[in-house]
Protein backbone atom coordinates (compact mmCIF):
# COMPACT_ATOMS: atom_id res chain seq x y z
CA UNK A 1 0.00 0.00 0.00
CA UNK A 2 2.85 2.39 0.86
CA UNK A 3 4.35 1.90 -2.61
CA UNK A 4 1.03 2.90 -4.19
CA UNK A 5 0.88 6.03 -2.03
CA UNK A 6 4.52 6.89 -2.86
CA UNK A 7 3.97 6.63 -6.62
CA UNK A 8 0.47 8.13 -6.72
CA UNK A 9 1.47 11.62 -8.04
CA UNK A 10 3.82 10.11 -10.65
CA UNK A 11 1.16 7.69 -11.91
CA UNK A 12 -1.39 10.53 -12.08
CA UNK A 13 1.13 12.65 -13.99
CA UNK A 14 1.74 9.84 -16.48
CA UNK A 15 -1.95 9.03 -16.97
CA UNK A 16 -2.95 12.68 -17.40
CA UNK A 17 -0.15 13.20 -19.91
CA UNK A 18 -1.36 10.25 -21.97
CA UNK A 19 -4.92 11.63 -21.94
CA UNK A 20 -4.14 15.33 -22.36
CA UNK A 21 -0.84 17.24 -22.27
CA UNK A 22 2.06 18.29 -20.05
CA UNK A 23 0.02 21.04 -18.39
CA UNK A 24 -2.83 18.73 -17.35
CA UNK A 25 -0.24 16.19 -16.25
CA UNK A 26 1.44 18.83 -14.11
CA UNK A 27 -1.87 19.81 -12.54
CA UNK A 28 -2.65 16.14 -11.88
CA UNK A 29 0.74 15.71 -10.18
CA UNK A 30 0.12 18.75 -7.97
CA UNK A 31 -3.32 17.47 -6.97
CA UNK A 32 -1.88 13.97 -6.51
CA UNK A 33 0.87 15.23 -4.21
CA UNK A 34 -1.66 17.17 -2.13
CA UNK A 35 -3.87 14.07 -1.86
CA UNK A 36 -0.81 11.95 -0.99
CA UNK A 37 0.19 14.22 1.89
CA UNK A 38 -3.39 14.66 3.13
CA UNK A 39 -4.09 10.91 2.98
CA UNK A 40 -0.90 10.11 4.87
CA UNK A 41 -1.65 12.78 7.48
CA UNK A 42 -5.22 11.63 8.11
CA UNK A 43 -4.17 8.00 8.21
CA UNK A 44 -1.08 8.25 10.42
CA UNK A 45 -1.06 11.82 11.82
CA UNK A 46 2.43 12.30 10.41
CA UNK A 47 3.91 12.93 6.98
CA UNK A 48 7.24 11.73 5.64
CA UNK A 49 9.77 14.47 4.99
CA UNK A 50 10.25 13.17 1.45
CA UNK A 51 6.55 13.65 0.69
CA UNK A 52 6.61 17.20 2.05
CA UNK A 53 9.71 18.13 0.06
CA UNK A 54 8.22 16.60 -3.06
CA UNK A 55 4.96 18.48 -2.48
CA UNK A 56 6.75 21.81 -2.13
CA UNK A 57 8.81 21.16 -5.26
CA UNK A 58 5.82 20.05 -7.36
CA UNK A 59 3.81 23.08 -6.26
CA UNK A 60 6.70 25.48 -6.99
CA UNK A 61 7.93 23.92 -10.26
CA UNK A 62 4.48 22.80 -11.37
CA UNK A 63 3.04 26.19 -10.53
CA UNK A 64 5.77 27.88 -12.60
CA UNK A 65 5.04 25.48 -15.47
CA UNK A 66 1.36 26.35 -15.34
CA UNK A 67 1.75 30.08 -14.78
CA UNK A 68 4.41 30.59 -17.45
CA UNK A 69 3.12 27.83 -19.77
CA UNK A 70 6.65 26.47 -19.95
CA UNK A 71 7.31 22.75 -19.32
CA UNK A 72 10.98 23.45 -18.58
CA UNK A 73 10.17 23.91 -14.89
CA UNK A 74 8.41 20.58 -14.40
CA UNK A 75 11.26 18.85 -16.23
CA UNK A 76 13.69 20.24 -13.67
CA UNK A 77 11.67 19.04 -10.66
CA UNK A 78 13.00 15.41 -10.56
CA UNK A 79 16.56 16.66 -10.89
CA UNK A 80 16.19 19.21 -8.11
CA UNK A 81 14.61 16.57 -5.86
CA UNK A 82 17.37 14.04 -6.55
CA UNK A 83 20.15 16.60 -6.13
CA UNK A 84 18.55 17.76 -2.89
CA UNK A 85 18.61 14.17 -1.63
CA UNK A 86 22.26 13.91 -2.72
CA UNK A 87 23.06 17.05 -0.72
CA UNK A 88 21.30 15.73 2.39
CA UNK A 89 23.11 12.38 2.13
CA UNK A 90 26.42 14.20 1.59
CA UNK A 91 25.97 16.48 4.59
CA UNK A 92 25.07 13.45 6.72
CA UNK A 93 28.55 12.06 6.01
CA UNK A 94 30.00 14.91 8.07
CA UNK A 95 27.18 16.01 10.39
CA UNK A 96 25.57 13.76 12.96
CA UNK A 97 26.51 10.36 14.28
CA UNK A 98 25.38 8.32 11.26
CA UNK A 99 24.91 8.79 7.53
CA UNK A 100 21.28 9.05 6.40
CA UNK A 101 21.24 5.57 4.86
CA UNK A 102 22.33 4.06 8.17
CA UNK A 103 19.57 5.93 10.02
CA UNK A 104 17.07 4.59 7.50
CA UNK A 105 18.20 0.95 7.43
CA UNK A 106 20.11 0.16 10.63
CA UNK A 107 17.01 -1.33 12.28
CA UNK A 108 16.86 -3.95 9.51
CA UNK A 109 20.54 -4.75 8.98
CA UNK A 110 23.81 -4.48 10.85
CA UNK A 111 26.89 -3.35 8.95
CA UNK A 112 30.33 -1.98 9.77
CA UNK A 113 30.61 1.83 9.80
CA UNK A 114 32.81 1.84 6.69
CA UNK A 115 30.20 -0.11 4.71
CA UNK A 116 27.50 2.35 5.79
CA UNK A 117 29.71 5.22 4.65
CA UNK A 118 30.34 3.60 1.24
CA UNK A 119 26.65 2.81 0.85
CA UNK A 120 25.76 6.42 1.63
CA UNK A 121 28.33 7.61 -0.93
CA UNK A 122 26.84 5.23 -3.51
CA UNK A 123 23.41 6.80 -2.95
CA UNK A 124 24.90 10.28 -3.31
CA UNK A 125 26.40 9.27 -6.66
CA UNK A 126 23.14 7.64 -7.73
CA UNK A 127 21.10 10.76 -6.93
CA UNK A 128 23.55 13.02 -8.76
CA UNK A 129 23.66 10.76 -11.82
CA UNK A 130 19.90 10.18 -12.04
CA UNK A 131 19.37 13.94 -11.77
CA UNK A 132 21.81 14.54 -14.61
CA UNK A 133 20.29 11.78 -16.74
CA UNK A 134 16.85 13.32 -16.20
CA UNK A 135 18.11 16.63 -17.58
CA UNK A 136 19.78 14.91 -20.52
CA UNK A 137 16.58 13.08 -21.47
CA UNK A 138 14.37 16.11 -20.78
CA UNK A 139 16.30 18.44 -23.05
CA UNK A 140 17.59 16.08 -25.75
CA UNK A 141 14.51 14.00 -26.53
CA UNK A 142 10.84 14.54 -27.27
CA UNK A 143 8.64 15.43 -24.34
CA UNK A 144 6.82 12.08 -24.56
CA UNK A 145 10.14 10.24 -24.23
CA UNK A 146 10.93 12.24 -21.11
CA UNK A 147 7.50 11.47 -19.61
CA UNK A 148 8.05 7.74 -20.20
CA UNK A 149 11.58 8.01 -18.78
CA UNK A 150 10.27 9.84 -15.71
CA UNK A 151 8.04 6.89 -14.82
CA UNK A 152 9.68 3.81 -16.30
CA UNK A 153 13.31 4.85 -16.77
CA UNK A 154 13.87 6.39 -13.37
CA UNK A 155 12.01 3.57 -11.66
CA UNK A 156 13.96 0.98 -13.64
CA UNK A 157 17.30 2.61 -12.86
CA UNK A 158 16.38 2.76 -9.18
CA UNK A 159 15.44 -0.94 -9.14
CA UNK A 160 18.73 -1.85 -10.85
CA UNK A 161 20.67 0.28 -8.36
CA UNK A 162 18.89 -1.32 -5.38
CA UNK A 163 19.60 -4.80 -6.78
CA UNK A 164 23.29 -3.94 -7.21
CA UNK A 165 23.29 -2.51 -3.70
CA UNK A 166 21.80 -5.79 -2.43
CA UNK A 167 24.60 -7.76 -4.06
CA UNK A 168 27.17 -5.45 -2.44
CA UNK A 169 25.46 -5.71 0.95
CA UNK A 170 25.24 -9.50 0.79
CA UNK A 171 29.05 -9.63 0.86
CA UNK A 172 29.06 -7.73 4.16
CA UNK A 173 26.20 -9.40 5.96
CA UNK A 174 27.16 -11.51 8.97
CA UNK A 175 26.83 -15.25 8.49
CA UNK A 176 23.82 -16.71 10.29
CA UNK A 177 24.66 -18.80 13.32
CA UNK A 178 24.36 -22.57 12.71
CA UNK A 179 21.18 -24.08 14.05
CA UNK A 180 21.51 -26.40 16.98
CA UNK A 181 19.88 -29.81 16.86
Amino acid sequence: MKLLVDFFPIVLFFAAYKMADIYMATLAAIVGAIIQVAYTWFRTRKVETMHLISLVLIVVFGGATWYLRDPTFIKWKPTVLNWLFAAVFLVSQFVGRQPVIQRMLSAQIELPAEVWRRLNLAWICFFVVIGAVNLYVAFNYEESVWVNFKLFGMLGLTVVFVLLQSVYLSRHMPEPAPEEE
